[in-house]
């Protein structure tokens, strides 16, 4: 439990600073009406930052419904069995079977276990959350790339 509280805790940070950092980058002057166009790199690095606290904010948004759902399946008394994040309406019969539980982080999933080792996920975490969050990370890092390349070229060109 306190390491779902600890990495809350680290993403909510990470996406304060991501979110800080891209708007605090110093904005280059204004060029000379007869100097060439901006290179797009600086658009790039920006859109880079912003998917980047996207990405973590939705992670974010994930363990947050996983450290619930986690809370929920440790409370006990009235109501607790069986466990309240693995009670499903469309297979109540599965829910009577659950033993315990497992956590996992990448991707963020809570599975329900049953005796005979089987089990199956929760709907605890939203299933948008891991592809959402794959999908910005590797945007956020495409325009990273793509950022260092185009100042890279540039820097070819002027010399």
């Amino acid at each position: 439990m306190y390491a779902v509280l600890l990495l809350v805790l680290v993403a909510a940070v990470t996406g304060v600073v991501l979110g800080r950092a891209a708007r605090r980058r110093p904005r280059p002057p204004e060029p000379a009406p007869a100097a060439p166009p901006r290179p797009p790199a600086a658009g790039l690095r920006t859109l880079a930052w912003w998917t980047g606290a996207a990405a973590v904010l939705l992670y974010l948004w994930g363990l947050l419904h996983l450290a619930f759902a986690v809370l929920a399946a440790e409370d006990g008394g009235t109501g607790s069995a069986p466990l309240r994040p693995c009670r499903a309406a469309a297979h109540p019969e599965r829910a009577e079977r659950v033993t315990g539980y497992s956590v996992s982080y990448l991707p963020l999933r809570f599975r329900c276990e049953t005796p005979d080792g089987d089990g199956y996920p929760s709907d605890s975490v939203p299933g948008y959350v891991a592809p959402g969050a794959a999908v910005l990370a590797l945007a956020c890092a495409a325009s990273a790339v793509t950022a260092g390349y185009a100042t890279g070229r540039t820097a070819r060109v002027r010399t």
